[in-house]
């Protein structure tokens, strides 16, 4: 019987590079990742409100001479923030709050570059595989949008108000973080080189995702009303499990800071025992380094989260309450990829 000989690959899959653009998506979302940490410094330390414009190209550099940093400082204290928090601030105390928010911004201008510039490298090499263009068209898209939410959420808090709008802030970080995730997710596809196997558990994928979903955006609505000064015990809150006064109405679910608070730290505790539920589901169907990110991630960010309120919402641990909370997205991510068996193989 005469052989069938194989189809030979065209020109397009030839120059595909899937693990280098796989390995520059991971780039990506650890960039991502600093950018959500540098986040939370900034809204810990009421820094995010110091730079009152929103300049895109000449807001790249810092002021660079004395009278620069006056007229920086000058617009600043025409500012609500400026009027009902800081009034009689130093112009030493406003470069310390200025330095995270100019980061900040400029962390957003690289990530836009990091991933513009080699995307279109890629393009024009043909080095795209068949089938990731739309999707990696769409997180440049939603890369783009992130940087007006940011706008959107700052001028929220430059009028009339010290602190920007709380909701405004979720939908920034969740938009972050659904960035990250993105990027990790099309970079395993990627990376995938076995075949699918559809018996992986996969049915805790979309109910674990949501409530993470749910606790992350309630745990931005804690930070930016400060809702974390509520209460300094745990678990009781005012001497009881539930405090006294919590408001229950649906307009309250996210405008009270007590109910804010008391709700993210009841979902902590759902967050934890699903997670820890799913680990163990992931440990024997043989996913163990997934299993171990996963239940360690949510055990690390339950521990901090009471750490941070026994605290008094110290910013270190603030901090590094939100950078596990990331961690933990991205351990979801891993686990969840592994567990659904996307389509994309290369070899």
């Amino acid at each position: 019987m005469a052989s069938i000989a194989a189809p030979a690959p065209s020109r397009t899959d030839i120059q595909a590079r899937p693990r280098a653009i796989a390995a520059w998506l991971l780039f990506v979302a650890a960039m991502v990742f600093t950018m959500v940490v540098v986040g939370g410094i900034t809204r810990l330390t009421e820094s995010g409100l110091s730079i009152t414009r929103w300049d895109v190209v000449s807001g790249t550099l810092p002021p660079l001479n004395d009278a620069a940093w006056a007229a920086e400082f000058e617009a600043y204290r025409q500012s609500s923030q400026y009027r009902l928090l800081n009034q009689g601030m130093d112009l030493a105390a406003f470069k310390h709050i200025f330095f995270w928010e100019y980061v900040h911004r400029l962390l957003g201008r690289l990530i836009g570059l990091a991933f513009a510039l080699p995307l279109a490298w890629f393009w024009l090499r043909r080095a795209i595989p068949a089938g990731y263009k739309p999707r990696l068209l769409a997180l440049l898209m939603l890369g783009g949008l992130q940087g007006t939410i940011g706008w959107w959420m700052v001028s929220s808090g430059l009028v009339d108000r010290a602190a920007v709008a709380h909701e405004r802030l979720a939908v920034h970080l969740f938009t972050a973080l659904t960035i990250m995730a993105g990027c990790m997710w099309t970079a395993l596809d990627l990376l995938r080189r076995e075949a699918p196997v559809a018996a992986r558990p996969h049915r805790w994928v979309v109910p674990f995702a949501l409530l993470l979903a749910v606790q992350i955006i309630w745990g931005a609505f804690v930070a930016g009303m400060r809702a974390g000064h509520v209460s300094d015990t745990w678990p009781l809150m005012f001497g009881r499990l539930v405090p006294p006064d919590l408001v229950t109405r649906a307009a309250d679910l996210i405008d009270s800071p007590l109910t804010v608070h008391f709700l993210h730290r009841t979902l902590g505790i759902f967050v934890a025992l699903a997670a820890l539920h799913v680990a163990a589901k992931l440990w024997r169907a043989g996913a163990g380094p997934r299993a171990l990110a996963l239940g360690g991630a949510v055990v690390a960010q339950f521990g901090l989260g009471v750490a941070t309120v026994l605290s008094g919402v110290a910013i270190p641990l603030g901090v590094a309450h939100q950078a596990v909370g990331a961690l933990l997205v991205a351990a979801t991510a891993w686990a969840a990829h592994w567990a659904v068996q996307a389509r994309g193989v290369h070899k």
